[in-house]
Formats: C-alpha cells, sequence, structure tokens
C-alpha cells in the first residue's frame, strides 16, 4: 500500500491514480504505515495563449501513507491519509527563448474513507485468517470518498505550484472479484472542484468534473507477494477562467505495473511504473518509477 504523487503544470492539472486493490478486504483494527519516493518526468503541452512550447518537467516525491482499518456500522472500513514532499524543475521555450524554473515543498494533503458494502466482513486479526484460507473465491462492492486538501505550497502569482489552492472531492465506487490466485478490480470515480479565486495574478479559475475509471488484474504468488497490470482512463475537466472557457477538456489513458515483495508478514516493498499518456492538445504525456516501503503493526 502506498501512493505516488505527480504535479501538473498548473493547479487544475490533474493526475492519473491507478492504484490497484483499493477495496482489498483486511482485518479490523490494524495500521499501515507506507513511505515512498517517485521520480517522473513529463512531457507537457499548454495553452497557446501562455506562449510556451516544448516544456518539460522532471518531479521527485517522497510521500508518506498512514491507513487505518476500523468497523463501520457493522462494515470493514479504512481511513488514508498521505502527505508528500515535492521538488520538481520545468524547462522550455517562452515566446522562443529558453526558459526554466523549479519549485520545492509539500503537495496538498489526501484523505480517503472507503467502506466495503458487500463482501468482506469486520473480522478481527485473529479471525481474518481462518476467514480468507476458506474463502477460494470473492466478490467486494466498496464505496469511498477522496478530499484533496488545499494544504500545498501554492503562490498566486506563479503559474506553476505543487499546491491547488482549492479542495477536490472525488466519491468512488469499485467492485473486486478474487478467484483463488487471481484478481480483477474495476473503480469509477468522478473529481469535482471547487473554485481558485486566487488563480494566476487574482483570476478565477473554474473547472468541470471529470469522469475517471481504471481496471486493475493481480496474481498472488504466496500471501504478500503479487504482481499486477492497470489501466485507466479520464475525460473531461475542461477548465474556465473568468467566464471564458479555455478549450482544455482533458483525455487521458494511462498503463501501470505493480510488483510486491514481501520481507516478512509486517512489512514489504512495493515497485510501480505508471506511464500516461494525453489525446488531446492540452495535457501531459508522464513517466512515474516508484518505490515504497509498508510497515504493518
Amino acid at each position: 500500500l502506498f501512493v505516488s504523487l505527480l504535479a501538473g503544470l498548473i493547479s487544475s492539472s490533474h493526475a492519473l491514480d491507478l492504484a490497484p486493490r483499493q477495496w482489498s478486504h483486511l482485518p479490523g483494527g490494524i495500521n499501515i504505515t507506507a513511505m515512498a519516493y517517485a521520480y517522473t518526468e513529463a512531457d507537457i503541452t499548454v495553452d497557446p495563449v501562455l506562449r510556451l512550447e516544448d516544456v518539460e518537467m522532471e518531479l521527485d516525491t517522497w510521500a508518506i501513507k498512514h491507513v487505518r482499518t476500523f468497523d463501520l456500522l457493522g462494515k470493514s472500513a479504512r481511513f488514508d491519509i498521505t502527505q508528500a514532499y515535492q521538488e520538481g524543475s520545468w524547462s522550455g521555450l517562452l515566446n522562443g527563448s529558453p526558459a526554466s524554473t523549479a519549485r520545492h515543498g509539500l503537495s496538498d494533503n489526501f484523505v480517503r474513507l472507503a467502506v466495503n458494502l458487500f463482501g468482506a466482513p469486520p473480522l478481527t486479526a485473529g479471525e481474518y485468517g481462518a476467514y480468507r484460507r476458506s474463502m477460494e473465491s470473492e466478490t467486494i462492492v466498496g464505496a469511498g470518498l477522496v478530499l484533496r486538501l488545499p494544504t500545498g505550497d501554492y503562490q498566486d502569482d506563479k503559474l506553476i505550484n505543487l499546491g491547488s489552492n482549492r479542495f477536490t472531492l472525488r466519491p468512488q465506487v469499485g467492485v473486486q472479484h478474487t478467484d483463488g490466485k487471481w484478481s480483477a478490480e474495476l473503480t469509477a470515480e468522478l473529481a469535482l472542484y471547487s473554485d481558485n479565486d486566487e488563480f494566476f495574478n487574482g483570476n478565477k479559475l473554474e473547472q468541470d468534473p471529470l469522469f475517471i475509471s481504471h481496471a486493475h488484474i493481480t496474481y498472488t504468488f504466496s500471501p504478500g507477494h503479487w504482481a499486477g497490470l492497470g489501466i485507466g482512463f479520464d475525460h473531461g475537466g475542461e477548465s474556465t477562467i473568468n467566464g471564458i472557457g479555455k478549450d482544455d477538456r482533458r483525455k487521458n489513458t494511462g498503463v501501470a505495473l505493480n510488483y510486491v515483495l514481501p520481507v516478512n508478514k509486517y512489512s514489504g516493498f512495493n515497485l510501480y511504473y505508471i506511464d500516461t499518456r494525453t489525446h488531446e492538445s492540452v495535457g501531459m504525456d508522464t513517466r512515474t518509477l516508484s518505490a515504497a516501503f509498508s510497515l504493518l503493526w
């Protein structure tokens, strides 16, 4: 369990998140803490009015995530909180001349509450082992809510920021089916954005909802040792500045690879690679490689 956080060119950017096993059955009353490092490089195409060309980004992210599982009204539930520190550099042509800038600081804080509505009963750690051994096949249906808080570094006179200076709400629904060593998962999300009234020199930024879907298939070699492949798609999210539409609708696809290797039953390493591509005239093509270490206690 870990997170890979990306920052876009401007505060209205949204990274396609392809995290697998968001609905996995976990015993109640446990804590999981994960620390991750991610390196991202991106080729960025921006609104022509900004007079920027051939923009590239390199971003280092150090993140920490904590998960707490619990019983919520007779259902298994989890609460996640994630915080990252980032250092990034952007380079390109401004009015035909080379230009570059850099940023470092905290990114926005993410919190998530998820509840398994069907399957995955709330169990203690002692009950959980016996239950998992008896379940060759299982289907889980869950719902979640992710909240991005405007806590990251933000300067209203800068176009490039690590923080977004607005709230983002992402309701989620998902289903996961496990049969033997194989597991398939499908998640649908809707990103809803509050307004940013301090966007780049006093402008007002609004953004339409962004629709997100992603699917994963994983194979478990042994308990805690698994590999997975994920694909994702998002579309929508057109921006409006001072009431004028920017014709910058998002349409991205992504592919992700995951490999998790346990150290023991309380800890493990996670290697993760994601490649995203934009299919619109404004957007980012990104490549991210990350590694994480998680500890259960």
